[in-house]
């Protein structure tokens, strides 16, 4: 690929009160995109209004993640929402995200899912549908169609490609593919990839070839324009700043897509 570009992204403000889990100030001068938790699976007010303001002096474009209503499970439990319910979960916490974004002189950039609804809108039209309806009744006040970030292939690109919303493709470099070209359920042994190592040459794989290697061996493509850092990983920041350097050392442009 002779003109690579990529975006990093994290998700960050995943405190709630007094409690810290991300390296947030940190990750902000590394990433070009953040994923800003929307206080449903994690985060408050007051974080979502620091986290805003630093990704505004910082440049960097502030993305709302949105989650099912479970702040005692992050995010991360299967749950059973109505999909109206959930479009108006997704547009609610939009909503709460843009008012400190535009706090801080940014805006509301793009929109991401969270955790256990990341991954059921993978392959759940409907779920896909209703995460997309609440983007959607969001745009207006966002300043228009907002993109939705999500994996290469999903019902969730799907639907929003067809309900008129850009689409982004991202990829992990330090999560486990299954040869279908999805992750990895967290359940599974061998999910996380630990070995900082193998991360840095997976995420160079990625933006420069669209590759990456399948728990079975195989090669899967992985064809994304943004790739996630997880701020929940410990030594996520000196991690994130030496896979950019990796990427750059490798002839890769790292930008934001919006």
């Amino acid at each position: 690929m002779a003109d690579a570009v990529i975006d990093l992204n994290a998700d960050l403000g995943e405190g709630f009160g007094r409690w810290t889990l991300t390296e947030d100030e940190a990750l902000l001068s590394v990433v070009t995109s953040a994923n800003v938790a929307c206080g449903f699976h994690a985060g408050d007010p007051s974080t979502m209004r620091r986290v805003c303001g630093w990704a505004a002096e910082r440049g960097v474009r502030i993305g709302a993640q949105v989650s099912y209503h479970d702040l005692a499970g992050f995010g991360r439990r299967a749950m059973e929402v109505p999909p109206e319910e959930l479009a108006d979960e997704i547009a609610y916490q939009i909503g709460a995200l843009e008012m400190f974004a535009r706090a801080a002189g940014s805006r509301v950039s793009y929109v991401k899912p969270h955790g256990a609804l990341y991954n059921r809108v993978v392959a759940d039209a409907e779920q896909a549908a209703a995460v997309v309806a609440g983007v959607a009744r969001a745009g207006a006040l966002c300043g228009g169609p907002l993109p939705v970030l999500g994996l290469p292939g999903s019902e969730l690109l799907k639907a929003a490609g067809g309900a008129g919303l850009p689409v982004v493709a991202e990829a992990f470099a330090d999560r486990a593919y299954t040869a279908a070209g999805t992750l990895v359920p967290r359940r599974d042994a061998g999910a996380v990839v630990h070995d900082a190592e193998a991360v840095l040459v997976r995420a160079v794989a990625m933006a420069r070839e669209g590759r990456v290697t399948a728990v079975t061996g195989e090669a899967v493509r992985v064809r994304a324009r943004s790739l996630c850092v997880h701020g929940d990983t410990p030594g996520a920041a000196d991690l994130a700043v030496r896979l950019r350097e990796a990427l750059v050392g490798a002839g890769v442009r790292v930008e934001a897509f919006t």
